[in-house]
This record gives C-alpha cells, sequence and structure tokens, in this order.
C-alpha cells in the first residue's frame, strides 16, 4: 500500500479533495502533517510520496525522483507566506527575525530575499507555536500556511510582506514552494505511476471542483467563502512547466550563492 503525505493546508485542499473524490484511493494510506515532519517522514521511509518543500529536494537529491507537472507553486502574491514587521523590510538589517517551524523552504526564500535584495543581515529564532511580532524582541516574524493566512486577517499596524510577490517582483519568475517527491524506491513502481497519472487528472479537474470544495470544506468557516475562492483562483498554482522549473532553478542558485545547500541539484524526474 502506497503511503502518501497529505499537508493539511488550505493550498492543498483542492488537489487531495478531488483526488480522494474522483479516483479510487482505497490502495492509498494518507498520513497528515505540516510539510517539515512530512520532509522528516519521507526521508526516513515512513512515507512512500507527498507534496515535499522545494528545498528538501536540493538537501537529498540521491534519495528522491520528483512526480512531472506537479507543484505548490505561485505566480506573484502566494497569500500564505508572510513577513509580518515592526519596521519596514530594508530596515531590518542588524534586527531578530523569528521563523516559522514548518518549511525550510520559505525560511530560505526569506534569507535569500534579505540578504540578496535588501542587504540585511539578520539574526534568526525558530519561533514556538502561538508565538507574534510583538513577543519579547523580535522585529519580525515568518508565517505559512493556514498561520499566516489566520494572521493575515486580523487588524495590525504591521507591515505585511508576500514573499511570492517580493520574489515574483525582483526575478520575474514563478516561485515553487513544494513538489511532488518519492522514494527512489517507489519510482518505477505500478502504483506511483498510477498515483501520478491520477494527481495530474486532477490538477486539471481542480478547477470545476473548486465552487463544490468551496462549500464543505472547513477553510470556509474561517476564510470566507469569496477569499478562499480567489486564494485557490488567483494564488495557488499546481502547475510545474518549464517557466515554474527556471524559477525553481534560480531558487537554488541563489541557495547555494549564500551557503544554504552544497550544491546546485538536477531535476530527475519519475517515469512519466
Amino acid at each position: 500500500m502506497l503511503k502518501i503525505g497529505q499537508i493539511e493546508y488550505a493550498n492543498c485542499t483542492p488537489l487531495f479533495h478531488v483526488l480522494r473524490e474522483q479516483f479510487p484511493c482505497s490502495g492509498y494510506e494518507f498520513v497528515t502533517g505540516v510539510p517539515a515532519v512530512l520532509n522528516k517522514m519521507l526521508l526516513a521511509g515512513e512515507i512512500d510520496v507527498c507534496p515535499s518543500s522545494s528545498i528538501e529536494y536540493a538537501y537529498h537529491p540521491e534519495r528522491y525522483r520528483i512526480l512531472p507537472q506537479l507543484s505548490i507553486s505561485s505566480v506573484g502574491a502566494v497569500a500564505s507566506v508572510l513577513l509580518f514587521s515592526r519596521v519596514p523590510v530594508e530596515k531590518l538589517d542588524g534586527r531578530k527575525i523569528r521563523l516559522s517551524s514548518e518549511s525550510a523552504t520559505s525560511v530560505n526564500l526569506l534569507k535569500i530575499l534579505l540578504v540578496r535584495r535588501f542587504g540585511c543581515s539578520c539574526t534568526y529564532e525558530v519561533a514556538q507555536p502561538g508565538v507574534t511580532v510583538a513577543d519579547g524582541d523580535t522585529s519580525a516574524l515568518l508565517l505559512i500556511g493556514d498561520s499566516a493566512l489566520r494572521t493575515s486577517l486580523e487588524a495590525s499596524d504591521l507591515f505585511v510582506y508576500d514573499l511570492g510577490e517580493m520574489w515574483y517582483s525582483w526575478t520575474g519568475h514563478p516561485f515553487v514552494f513544494a513538489l511532488w517527491l518519492c522514494r527512489n524506491e517507489v519510482a518505477e513502481g505500478a502504483e506511483l505511476r498510477t498515483l501520478a497519472r491520477q494527481l495530474v487528472q486532477a490538477k486539471d479537474l481542480v478547477p470545476g471542483f473548486l465552487e463544490q470544495i468551496a462549500t464543505s470544506t472547513k477553510e470556509a468557516s474561517w476564510m470566507g467563502h469569496d477569499r478562499l475562492m480567489a486564494y485557490w483562483r488567483d494564488n495557488i498554482s499546481y502547475q510545474l512547466d518549464e517557466r515554474a522549473q527556471a524559477g525553481l532553478m534560480l531558487y537554488y542558485a541563489k541557495c547555494f550563492e549564500i551557503g544554504l545547500i552544497a550544491a546546485v541539484p538536477q531535476l530527475h524526474f519519475s517515469p512519466p
């Protein structure tokens, strides 16, 4: 039985909903968790495949294959990877920033933007759950996923920066936050090939199901129907086309430039 990691963020809800509703999934076991936890489980062989932080592939490219045509990306604003700051971003030099513990991809993206785009040298500390930017000596706080979405709904006098938009306005490229990764051991198996085909088909079906999903999903209760629909339609992409791949490789190159990864990996895909 294929073990599939499932991220319980609003950005993944449509794809998993369509997969479960439109395709036979009795041969799959779904394991839920935040990206950082699922990354560790995938590396340890406790799950077989999942939408994994894109930086995880660069850490261990020899361990994984990438499922073709699939990602969690943004072309511009992503709305759910946000930096909340007491001061303008260009004034963060020398200050402390607290970081989400849920995904290293967004943490490294923030470090690239601060160093390369704004010339800021900051200190970093992993935030405990529930920490706000008002706590302690923190000047800014990075949140991702539903935590970022929820916090953005609250009225505040903070500066709020969307990392997807910051990347796009700086580079002109999409940003790939997650890749669908599988372990090498299952990459050529029939189950994995079937799942990969189903996921691509589910991706293509998602736009026609968004209205139905928004009326039944738990996220609508706190985001509101219209805001949730706009998030899915305007901010989240599941594509991994040539343009997205170019953005991914640029991200890896910049990670390498500032010493966040040992080398820029080549992209190795599972068989089509």
